[in-house]
């Protein structure tokens, strides 16, 4: 899913670090003021374990790559604002040291993994699993199924950024000048490529690092949750 030079035009790239950098800097403020000090290298750990699992890409027709990003298990356990800064800095490194995606596309990368993952994976987890115990196998399923739709919703968005280069910069010929696929072509590609089988893979490592942390310290997962937290303590007694 990360997008390289190119293939987003300006009107594109720029609209996105204006939208993004002032997401950057309410994210930064939040963490500093809302972070407990226990999770703190957890931070750290979430930043190096999204660097890692991005780096598994597969090449998707029309510019892109499918990977999973542990987006969705970030979002859950940390919070989504945590999730903007760890995924944020892991997709900065990547494109500045490795080239996996482009500099100017930073900002479009971070926008769809670093804020859609988490975001809608933390919001989709919670819904499904209201509340629920915090050691209930709800909560698992709940974190699959965030896993799943987080990305699949990713991939959308990074698709529809791509479809909408034709309509944006042509030259006088009406040629596109960067990614020539329209939305017709653009967002089914990146849909179903992650939809059949990168967007499982969200969903087993979402799950599966769930069920770890739920079995080893539940308490890793009480973020932001009143509910949870009296779930816990009635799990413990």
């Amino acid at each position: 899913m990360h997008i390289p030079d190119g293939y987003l035009g300006p009107y594109t790239y720029v609209a996105m670090w204006i939208i993004m950098i002032p997401i950057w800097v309410y994210a930064g403020r939040r963490l500093s003021r809302e972070l407990r000090t226990r999770q703190v290298p957890l931070l750290a750990l979430a930043a190096a374990f999204s660097f890692v699992i991005m780096m598994f890409n597969v090449p998707i027709p029309g510019g892109s790559t499918g990977h999973a990003v542990g987006g969705a298990i970030i979002g859950i356990v940390l919070g989504p604002w945590a999730g903007v800064i760890s995924i944020s800095v892991a997709l900065i490194l990547q494109a500045l040291i490795f080239g996996d995606g482009g500099v100017t596309a930073i900002a479009a990368n971070c926008f769809n993994m670093a804020v859609v993952m988490p975001f809608a994976a933390y919001y989709i987890y919670n819904i499904i699993s209201g509340s629920s115990e915090i050691t209930s196998s709800k909560r698992v399923a709940a974190s699959a199924v965030a896993g799943y739709v987080s990305l699949t919703l990713a991939a959308a968005v990074a698709g529809f950024m791509f479809g909408i280069q034709p309509l944006l910069h042509t030259d006088a010929s009406g040629m596109p000048l960067y990614m020539p696929y329209g939305l017709s072509v653009a967002v089914p590609a990146m849909v179903a490529e992650h939809a059949f089988f990168f967007s499982f893979i969200e969903a087993i490592v979402t799950a599966l690092i769930f069920a770890y942390i739920q079995k080893t310290d539940p308490t890793l997962l009480m973020y932001d949750r009143p509910t949870s937290k009296r779930s816990a303590k009635g799990a413990a007694a």
